[in-house]
């Protein structure tokens, strides 16, 4: 759980000074010696101590957030002590299998977490000089990002959704079923699921799953729910991260960081900069939203020297649909790629519902690499676009000349359109190894004539086409 350590001090001051109790904020007058980010300690009138952490500071003037909300305190009982010291996370390798809230307290009935580390939660920067070109494949089990947008080791992939689409299923299935493949097969992995804003059913239906499946022993889970005070929303990540990267960095793990949803995260950002009296930006959000977003999506990467990787898959409601709202938007700059889920598709029962034509990742190529793989995976990939892109098309044009106007040739490949959907994408909730999702592109394309075929070398045709 979220801890402090003080730091040594001549004198403690307690402050009884406070001039304003807002939201989850409150403004303490004549300070001295506050730093930026400092953890705070609130002793309320009924004696009760919570914790807060300073958020903007001048020289008479701070303003502090409270973790756990501003009920029951008053402006003239209140007293305020500052610690000295940052938020930090108890973090051990006894961590895995259990489920904990936003601010690492544990929620799943089982003991306190013996902490071998205190870790600062916001994390420390990994020099560029030391960093690992992200490299080496992740499987996820879902054919359309493994087999078309490669997640790879050190990555920050997102996940752009829409509101009734089925996400946090996907997210789910992800962690589930996720492992690393290459090397002798025996490199260590872990997932930490962070779940932000989700409400009572949809935390139910997380823990059911993983307490099914067979890799909750390598699973830690982050649960911040919806009723949850807002503040705790902003820690869940930074958390989550600092589990992460011990896991990675200290264990030498190959982790999978999964947060949904992060525009919840940014909801909780709008709403405490508002309180603020922030000036706001684009659509309210806050003008720092980008370095914000930028200070959890970096934390993702690998160290020259260190076997262990920390890997992103960030999903986010895109509000009514709107790729270019600000939360997509600014989440795209910052990340490497991005798979998209279509409304179209799910409303014709296809799960999982992702859009192969806007989806992208930027280091698929570094992740299916000589050897890493299959040698016909990037041309087989590159096969199956150009086929589905045409086959859209010819969908267009069918609504306008009726498909008895099209040739033979054309109705192959609008044929294959329909079969690439309902059997590569819409592959359920079962989970494919890569040498089968490259046999499932190899079932879609063999009745296409060999010279329809023209991203795929004769060698893997002659190898691989039935």
């Amino acid at each position: 759980m979220l801890k402090t350590i003080p730091m040594p001090r001549l004198f403690t001051t307690e402050y009884r000074t406070l001039s304003q109790i807002r939201g989850p904020l409150v403004f303490v007058e004549r300070i001295a010696d506050v730093a930026y980010n400092e953890i705070v300690e609130i002793e309320g009138p009924d004696g009760d101590v919570r914790l807060g952490q300073v958020l903007d500071v001048d020289q008479q003037h701070c303003m502090v957030r409270i973790f756990i909300g501003t009920s029951g305190l008053d402006l003239q009982r209140t007293r305020v002590r500052f610690t000295g010291d940052v938020a930090r996370l108890g973090v051990s390798l006894s961590m895995l299998g259990r489920a904990l809230n936003g601010a690492g307290v544990p929620i799943d009935g089982g003991p306190p977490i013996t902490p071998e580390q205190m870790l600062d939660i916001n994390g420390l920067p990994i020099n560029p000089s030391m960093r690992a070109q992200p490299s080496e494949f992740i499987q996820t089990g879902v054919s359309a990002i493994d087999g078309l947008n490669t997640l790879t080791r050190g990555q920050k992939l997102p996940i752009f959704s829409g509101a009734g689409l089925p996400a946090n299923e996907l997210a789910a299935q992800v962690a589930s079923h996720a492992s690393v493949t290459g090397g002798n097969g025996s490199e260590p992995f872990a997932v930490v699921f962070a779940a932000i804003g989700i409400t009572q059913r949809e935390t139910s239906f997380f823990m059911d799953q993983f307490r099914a499946s067979d890799s909750m022993d390598r699973t830690l889970l982050f649960i911040n729910r919806a009723d949850d005070p807002s503040i705790e929303r902003i820690l869940t990540p930074r958390t989550a991260l600092t589990a992460a990267e011990y896991l990675a960095f200290t264990h030498n793990r190959h982790v999978l960081v999964i947060l949904t949803d992060m525009t919840n995260y940014c909801e909780a950002l709008r709403e405490i900069a508002a309180a603020s009296e922030e000036v706001p930006g684009r659509r309210g959000y806050p003008g720092y939203m980008y370095s914000d977003l930028s200070s959890l999506y970096e934390r993702s990467g690998r160290i020259r020297g260190k076997s262990g990787s920390v890997t992103q898959l960030i999903i986010l409601t895109m509000p009514d649909d709107d790729i270019t709202h600000p939360i997509p938007d600014l989440t795209g700059y910052i990340t490497e790629g991005q798979i998209v889920l279509n409304r179209d598709l799910h409303r014709k029962g296809i799960y999982p519902p992702i859009d192969v034509l806007p989806s992208l990742s930027r280091l698929m190529n570094e992740g299916i690499g000589k050897n890493k793989t299959r040698a016909d995976h990037r041309s087989v990939a590159d096969q199956l676009y150009a086929l589905y892109a045409e086959g859209r098309d010819l969908r267009r044009l069918v609504a306008i000349i009726g498909e008895a106007a099209l040739s033979t040739e054309d109705r192959r490949v609008l044929e294959f359109a329909n079969r690439f959907e309902g059997t590569f994408v819409g592959q359920g909730t079962a989970s494919r190894e890569i040498a089968q999702t490259l046999d499932a592109a190899w079932d879609l394309l063999s009745p296409m004539p060999p010279d329809l075929l023209k991203r795929i070398p004769r060698e893997f045709i002659e190898q691989y086409h039935k």
